[in-house]
């Protein structure tokens, strides 16, 4: 008895602490990343243009361009690519699917094999695998799993991740243009804000990595400010070699 209320604390507090953050970031990459995206890309094209020594008007129209254009581009570019990647998950299960139905002593013998090559008993395999496919639905998911390493019950949806990259990156994309629709008129307030948001977001990427929140802060921060300034140093040589 004593034994086990010595082990109890151990097990109670393994439970608790053993558990692990969302390593895939489904919702987390579009969202961060494109904000990320937005404040670097509007805030390097209004700096740009800023170094050209062009009016106040003109740096406004041109981070709210960057800010509709990019945020477009985004949307259309993630829909695009995670539809395709949803479209050739589902043929592939289909593949799978009529394997399952042709072949299924095949495909019951290729997941004991699997299980086999993982350390299991060949009896005890081919047994689990003999359960586990029973059910076609179940066994599609396993073989998908095991196989293809995704899961048909959670795939992608093109319409979020688009919507999630449009507007994440239209947030990012107007802190910059923001001071100015407030009525500054120097660029310092934009590039402020613009770099404060981005110690921000490299602050909430440090949730899905091991880096602490300030070295992640800091790393965006530097590295959307060396865009900044390396644009605006370009904007003010073509703005001399034009003018």
């Amino acid at each position: 008895m004593d034994v086990m209320d010595a082990s109890a604390p151990t097990h109670i507090a393994h439970r608790d602490n053993h558990t692990h953050r969302d390593v895939n970031g489904g919702w987390l990459r579009p969202a961060v990343f494109g904000a990320m995206d937005g404040l670097v890309s509007n805030l390097a094209l209004m700096t740009g243009v800023a170094g050209g020594a062009v009016s106040q008007q003109t740096i406004i129209i041109t981070g709210l361009a960057g800010l509709a254009a990019g945020a477009f581009s985004m949307a259309a570019g993630e829909y695009t690519s995670v539809a395709s990647q949803r479209e050739l998950v589902l043929a592939e299960l289909d593949i799978e699917r009529r394997e399952l139905r042709k072949h299924p002593k095949d495909e019951l013998e290729e997941l004991a094999a699997l299980y086999e090559s993982r350390g299991v008993e060949p009896g005890l395999a081919r047994e689990v695998a003999r359960q586990l496919s029973k059910d076609p639905e179940q066994a599609l998911e396993i073989h998908a799993r095991e196989e293809l390493g995704i899961d048909p019950s959670d795939l992608p949806s093109p319409t979020v991740a688009a919507v999630s990259s449009f507007g994440s990156f239209a947030l990012g994309a107007l802190l910059p243009v923001l001071p100015y629709l407030l009525g500054a008129s120097r660029l310092w307030p934009a590039v402020l804000l613009a770099l404060v948001g981005l110690f921000g977001c490299g602050a909430v990427v440090a949730r899905v990595t091991a880096r602490s929140w300030w070295f992640s802060g800091l790393r965006q921060l530097a590295l959307g400010g060396a865009a900044a300034g390396v644009t605006y140093v370009l904007g003010a040589l073509f703005g001399t070699a034009v003018g």
